[in-house]
C-alpha cells in the first residue's frame, strides 16, 4: 500500500496522465468505496488528482496501448534490459509512453516482458548492488531499488529529459 501511495504522489508530481492498477495491486479505495488509510498516508491526496483505474488483465491493456501507438516500457532487470538513461531519444520524445512495473518480489512475468518495446532498469552501483551480483553472494546485497523509487527515477527521466543527470 505504501509503494502504491508513493507512486501516486510521484505520478502527480511528474504529471502522469493515468495509473492503471492491475493484478494484486491495491487500489486507493477498498471494496466499500472508502479510501485506504495506509495508501493515502503516503500519497497525501494524489489519488484524488491522478486518474486511475483498476483492471484484472495487464496483457490486454498492453495490447490496447500498442494498438493505439504507445511505446511499452517495462521497468525490470532482465537479460534484455538497458539502463533507463540509454533509452533512444525517439522513445523519450514520444508523448505516448506506457511504463509497466511489476511486484517487488517476482517482478514482471516473461509474457509481459515480451510485449515491451524496451525493458529499462536502474543500474545498481553502490556496495549493496555489487554484493548482490558477487559470485559468492553474501546475502546482504539488494538487486534492485524499491518499486516506487524506480518508478520515480524512470518517470521523471521520460517526462523531463532535460533535468540534469547526476
Amino acid at each position: 500500500m505504501h509503494n502504491v501511495g508513493s507512486i501516486f504522489r510521484t505520478a502527480d508530481a511528474a504529471h502522469i496522465e493515468k495509473i492503471y492498477l492491475c493484478g494484486i495491486t491495491p487500489a486507493p479505495k477498498d471494496i466499500f468505496g472508502k479510501f485506504r488509510p495506509q495508501l493515502t498516508k503516503v500519497s497525501l491526496g494524489a489519488e484524488k488528482y491522478v486518474p486511475w483505474e483498476k483492471l484484472k488483465l495487464t496483457s490486454r491493456l498492453i495490447d490496447k496501448f500498442k494498438k493505439d501507438g504507445y511505446k511499452i516500457l517495462a521497468v525490470e532487470q532482465s537479460k534484455k534490459s538497458i539502463p533507463y538513461y540509454k533509452l533512444p531519444k525517439s522513445y523519450i520524445l514520444n508523448p505516448k509512453s506506457c511504463l509497466v512495473l511489476g511486484g517487488e518480489v517476482n517482478g514482471l512475468p516473461p509474457s509481459i516482458l515480451k510485449k515491451a518495446d524496451k525493458v529499462l532498469e536502474v543500474p545498481m552501483r553502490g556496495a549493496m548492488g555489487r554484493q548482490a551480483h558477487h559470485p559468492r553472494r553474501s546475502g546482504r546485497g539488494k538487486e534492485s531499488l524499491n518499486v516506487a523509487v524506480a518508478f520515480g527515477i524512470v518517470a521523471f527521466s521520460l517526462k523531463y529529459p532535460r533535468l540534469p543527470k547526476v
